[in-house]
C-alpha cells in the first residue's frame, strides 16, 4: 500500500507519486485481469475476421478477350489489364500451344515484372526477384509469394482471361 501524502501537499504529488519504487510491482490480480481482457479482445477480433470472411461475396471475374493466337509469337508477350482496368497483367506464349498469364505486379513491392525469354523466367528489376514462367513460383529474391495467376481459356483462336488464382502455383 502506498502511504497517502500529508495534507497541504501540492496537487502534483497526488498525480506524480514519489513512491515510484512501490508502483512498479503488479499484483497477480492485476496481471490476471490484463491477460483475461487481452485474450477476450483477441478472440473477439478473430471471430470478427472469420465472420467477415464467411459473409464476403465470392469473386466473380468477367471473361475478357486478350488477343488472337496468331498475334502472339512463341516466346512472345502481350500486356493486358485484368480483372479491372487498374490491374496490369502479362501473357506469355511459352510454346506453340501453351499460354500462361500472371499479374504483372511483383509480390514484393509491386514493381512491374517482365519476361526474359533467354532465361525462361519472369524478372522484377527492382530487387532482382525471379519467378518461374510455367508456375509463377518464386525462384530467387525477396518476393514472399508466387505471382497471382490469371486463368485462361481458349475459344477457337481467341484467348480469354476468365479468373484469378491468388492461392499460388496452379
Amino acid at each position: 500500500m502506498t502511504p497517502t501524502p500529508p495534507p497541504g501537499d501540492p496537487l502534483w504529488r497526488d498525480e506524480f507519486s514519489v513512491y515510484a519504487a512501490e508502483e512498479r510491482y503488479v499484483s497477480r490480480r492485476q496481471f490476471a485481469k490484463f491477460l483475461t481482457l487481452t485474450s477476450v479482445g483477441m478472440f473477439v477480433g478473430q471471430v470478427w475476421i472469420l465472420a467477415k470472411t464467411w459473409m464476403a461475396p465470392k469473386h466473380t471475374y468477367p471473361a475478357v478477350a486478350i488477343g488472337n493466337v496468331a498475334d502472339i509469337p512463341v516466346q512472345g508477350v502481350k500486356l493486358f489489364r485484368y480483372p479491372t482496368e487498374h490491374d496490369t497483367a502479362i501473357l506469355v506464349r511459352t510454346d506453340a500451344e501453351t499460354f500462361v498469364a500472371y499479374s504483372q505486379k511483383c509480390t514484393h513491392l509491386s514493381c512491374a515484372v517482365f519476361y526474359a525469354p533467354e532465361r525462361k523466367r519472369l524478372e522484377c528489376p527492382c530487387h532482382e526477384g525471379y519467378f518461374a514462367v510455367d508456375t509463377g513460383r518464386v525462384l530467387q529474391g525477396p518476393p514472399p509469394r508466387p505471382l497471382p495467376r490469371i486463368l485462361l481459356r481458349r475459344d477457337g483462336d481467341t484467348i480469354l482471361a476468365v479468373g484469378v488464382d491468388t492461392h499460388g502455383e496452379g
